[in-house]
């Protein structure tokens, strides 16, 4: 595992460097440079508060190819029936800091720090990091957020106020952008994410798709 200079913006080549466990590196910050340049190499951040920042880009990597989405018919019935609204954008901040606050099984508290918050709000002001919102009867009733590196999404973290709030909210973006996205990253396994299509694929595949956006 490499330690990162506060001071130098760099990583591990992760073609080349490829621990078992896919920790890569740990330390250096959360500034909205390092963050940008660590998602178009393949890496993330993810870590529990309180501890130094770590660095990963596991092998195999879990993503979900827009085409290949799976719609169950009681989510097709729910889309069918709109008792949900979509946005894009309208409330970023908003979005991430639901995800941050959001009680979630299994995990006791969150990666989600407000360094990491301030960073995703310059990089989303600057169009890198993108929000997608679900509404009902006008409250927010869930949605997710990530960076867009050309047509590689990469998803960071969702949420749902709601039961099924956030699972309509990908399903109808990932059907939106379908032409749009040629691969959604989602990192690291959940059986959530692989009710709807989601599988594990080779790190060097994932890293070929990326490398694409960065000739």
């Amino acid at each position: 595992m490499v330690q990162l200079d506060i001071n130098d913006i760099s990583f591990p080549d992760p073609t080349l460097y490829d621990p078992e466990d896919g920790l890569m590196a740990f330390g250096g910050d959360l500034k909205p440079e390092r963050l940008w340049f660590a998602y178009q190499l393949g890496l993330f951040p993810w870590y529990n508060e309180g501890e130094e920042i770590l660095w990963w880009c596991p092998d195999p990597r879990f993503v979900l190819y827009p085409s290949e989405i799976k719609v169950s018919k009681s989510m097709k019935k729910i889309l069918r029936d709109d008792i949900f609204d979509f946005t894009e954008n309208q409330c970023f901040e908003k979005v991430m800091r639901n995800c941050k606050t959001i009680e979630r099984e299994g995990q006791d508290g969150t990666w989600i720090n407000e360094d990491l918050v301030q960073s995703f709000v310059m990089l989303h002001k600057h169009g890198k990091a993108k929000s997608f919102e679900v509404w009902q009867n006008g409250e927010l009733a869930g949605g997710f957020y990530g960076i867009l590196v050309g047509n590689v999404f990469c998803g960071e973290s969702m949420f749902s106020k709601v039961p099924n709030a956030s699972k309509a909210a990908l399903i109808h973006f990932t059907q939106l952008y379908q032409n749009d996205w040629e691969i959604i990253d989602c990192q690291i396994y959940s059986a959530h994410l692989e009710s709807l299509g989601a599988k594990m694929i080779p790190k060097i595949d994932y890293l070929n798709i990326l490398n694409k956006q960065n000739p």
